[in-house]
């Protein structure tokens, strides 16, 4: 080959060696934490001078870090139950609003994503504390909905621009009500986006912890809360052992997402 044809050649490869890299940066601090999960020094190292499962032992052995997963995985639930029928019934109001309307809805729905979250969550304390609802599995759920709320709605959103309008405008016609034009028309053509809405809305609240620093506590402190506590308090291993199994989680969720995406079309 010669000179002049490889340097084009090289040019249009460019762009997906800049990709890979960049993929690269993202997530290999996130991949680094496996390796130093199974050290068996009371230390996280990288790499590990010995191996062992002594973390992941002393997670499932401990009650608090399980009752702090056993929260998270509560409240993420509850989190879900609540802003996936509200982020759906958003996402479908907007398609009969004005573009005027549908910009100004859209803006108050996404506040909670745009703000930064130690503002959302100063304001949650204090309209939560004035109803005495402060370090209440209530108060944490409403806010940890707060923050999925937005995600479910843009995903839902996307959803929608997808559904084929006709279909509903056919079951009115044939004389189905609201209620059945939901449940045998609607939702079953957004199945893929209802699926990867309320995953996404799970990972946000399992993941969250500004918010449940300020509005959490006790028996309802949650998993990310208790870990910030173990790194500030000292280094414990533990909390790699932690992240492991929640990187394992979020690399199932998402290709659970993309399964049921490939599935819908």
């Amino acid at each position: 080959m010669t000179r002049s044809g490889l340097v084009p050649r090289l040019l249009r490869g460019l762009p997906a060696l800049y990709a890979v890299l960049l993929l690269v940066f993202l997530v290999a601090p996130s991949f680094l934490v496996v390796p130093m999960s199974f050290s068996g020094n009371d230390f996280l190292e990288f790499p590990p001078s010995s191996w062992s499962l002594r973390w992941y032992r002393e997670f499932w052995s401990s009650p608090t870090w399980r009752s702090a997963a056993v929260t998270s995985g509560l409240v993420g639930l509850l989190t879900v139950a609540l802003s996936l029928p509200l982020g759906t019934l958003a996402a479908s109001a907007m398609r009969r609003m004005t573009a005027r309307w549908r910009a100004l809805a859209g803006g108050v729905l996404m506040l909670p994503a745009v703000v930064p979250s130690i503002l959302v969550a100063i304001g949650l304390f204090f309209v939560l504390s004035s109803v005495k609802m402060v370090g209440s599995l209530t108060g944490l759920v409403l806010g940890h909905t707060a923050l999925a709320l937005p995600i479910v709605f843009v995903v839902m959103s996307a959803g929608f621009a997808e559904f084929d309008d006709q279909l509903e405008r056919a079951a009115e016609s044939l004389g189905a009500t609201r209620w059945r034009i939901w449940i045998d028309v609607i939702l079953p053509n957004l199945r893929g986006s209802l699926v990867a809405a309320g995953l996404l809305a799970f990972v946000t609240s399992l993941d969250e912890v500004v918010v449940a620093m300020f509005v959490s506590g006790g028996q309802n402190a949650t998993l990310p809360k208790v870990m910030f506590a173990a790194l500030r308090d000292k280094i414990d291993p533990t909390v790699a052992a932690i992240s492991s199994q929640l990187l394992l989680f979020a690399v199932i969720a998402m290709l659970a997402m993309l399964l049921s995406r490939r599935k819908k079309s």
